[in-house]
């Protein structure tokens, strides 16, 4: 019998159905179930794991150590910034620090390997030469960003966020360069968490607030009819409109059924692509099984209620050095590079606690490749809701492989189809659905998806218009 193909119809709609879901000419990934109505056959979500590469960052100078850690990483014009706790421990007695925490700064222009300046800032060992950028109360989980506030001033555009609990919570810094820094406010601005660990903020340019995650140890409950884990670290948000003044935090929840799991770091940001959609890669810890830890994916629509997937999108195999004691996490940032079109790099670390230095390595993930719903060799089917859109063209990001390929259909309000579309195969991030007839999408309208899959991955789908 020969292969299906990955099938999609379209039925043609009128706005007097009920609720539906405005996507515009939004990208939308198929990471959660925002627009699925139902699934059918032999279909399912697929979590991918970005390829492991090169190691692009050993934190060997006498100033970080094994446990460096706590990265960030963002693109800033030509540079790619990396700000990161350095510190180290022995590695058979994990409770004896060879020497304080400080904040550090490296930079790269090809995000495949940084290099540390000499900042002449802060003295250590007798001497400025080093990349040491804060040496205060905020070293142990400093993390920093680019302000994209329309109104941020230049002497703000760089902001910061760092803490921990025996300082009474988190305190906001701000510069002009990214290098040189001071605190807005001598008082921490959020205090209802745990923080030792990796607290991140940014600036939010879909609501336009700024938005900060946290560790906490939750109390349990539920929200929206999602629940809140009870009695593990957990991960706690809150929102501000000038960065020092912050709304009381809210618990993140998650749909019923997903494992109630310890979660250390959260790598919580806008992805790129979709601004309207958050995605995080929380850090899974496992107390009872060597304390070891392993990122997993997770997204949301408001930043409250996230999808969170069980599947280690880095698993300790990738590659080296990633099993034990807080050895796999992952950084906070996504970057594209020039160099690699229609890929996304993320930075994980390995070798913490280890007898050597701890190491950055980059991994890289297809364009929107986080999750996929796939089908084999048996057919699978995905309905969507009714979708408002704006843009005659639907323009997909699939693969289809063994043999699979992508048609669709259109089907008139009785049911029956009026136009089909040329068969689809191969791989694309990009990919138009090209119509045999004409018989064009309006510039507007709604319509409801059917895909049916077959050997293929379906990641993501937009409305485009001609111009």
């Amino acid at each position: 019998m020969k292969n299906m193909p990955l099938l999609i119809t379209l039925f043609a709609t009128s706005h007097s159905l009920a609720d539906p879901v405005s996507v515009g000419n939004r990208l939308e990934l198929f990471a959660d179930d925002y627009l699925v109505k139902s699934l059918s056959g032999e279909i399912e979500r697929k979590v991918h794991q970005p390829e492991p590469k090169e190691v692009v960052f050993t934190a060997d100078a006498s100033w970080e150590g094994n446990t460096s850690g706590y990265y960030s990483v963002f693109r800033d014009d030509d540079r790619i910034k990396l700000y990161y706790r350095g510190w180290a421990h022995k590695p058979e007695k994990i409770a004896k620090a060879l020497h304080r925490e400080f904040a550090c700064f490296a930079e790269s222009r090809d995000g495949l390997r940084f290099a540390r300046p000499e900042l002449g800032l802060h003295e250590w060992e007798g001497n400025k030469a080093n990349n040491i950028i804060l040496d205060d109360n905020s070293t142990h989980n400093f993390v920093a960003f680019k302000d994209t506030h329309p109104d941020c001033p230049p002497a703000a555009r760089y902001k910061g966020i760092g803490g921990e609990k025996k300082d009474g919570g988190l305190f906001v810094y701000q510069s002009a360069d990214g290098i040189h820094w001071k605190k807005i406010k001598d008082e921490p601005v959020i205090t209802d968490g745990a923080f030792d660990s990796q607290n991140i903020a940014f600036y939010d340019n879909h609501t336009g607030v700024y938005r900060a995650y946290y560790r906490i140890f939750s109390e349990g409950g539920t929200d929206g009819g999602e629940w809140k884990p009870k009695g593990v670290r957990a991960i706690r948000t809150s929102t501000s409109t000038d960065f020092v003044n912050w709304n009381p935090g809210r618990d993140l929840t998650y749909p019923p059924g997903t494992p109630e799991q310890h979660l250390y770091t959260n790598a919580v940001l806008p992805y790129q692509r979709a601004p309207h959609i958050l995605i995080g890669f929380p850090t899974r810890y496992l107390p009872d099984e060597g304390q070891r830890v392993e990122p997993v994916f997770m997204m949301s629509r408001d930043g409250v209620h996230f999808t969170r997937y069980n599947e280690a999108v880095i698993p300790e195999s990738a590659p080296a050095d990633r099993a034990g004691n807080r050895s796999n996490y992952m950084t906070w940032g996504l970057v594209q590079l020039p160099s690699e079109p229609g890929k996304l790099s993320v930075y994980a670390t390995e070798a913490y606690y280890g007898p050597v230095p701890g190491r950055v390595r980059r991994f890289v993930y297809r364009t929107d490749g986080f999750v996929s719903f796939r089908a084999g060799e048996n057919e699978g089917t995905i309905l969507t809701k009714p979708l408002k859109f704006t843009g005659q063209n639907l323009v997909l990001n699939y693969s289809a492989t063994k043999g699979g390929s992508l048609v669709v259909e259109r089907l008139d309000s009785a049911g029956k189809v009026d136009a089909i579309s040329n068969p689809l195969s191969g791989d694309s991030i990009a990919e138009p659905v090209i119509w045999n007839k004409d018989s064009n999408l309006p510039a507007e309208g709604t319509v409801t998806l059917r895909f049916r899959l077959k050997n293929a991955d379906l990641y993501s789908l937009r409305f485009e218009s001609d111009n």
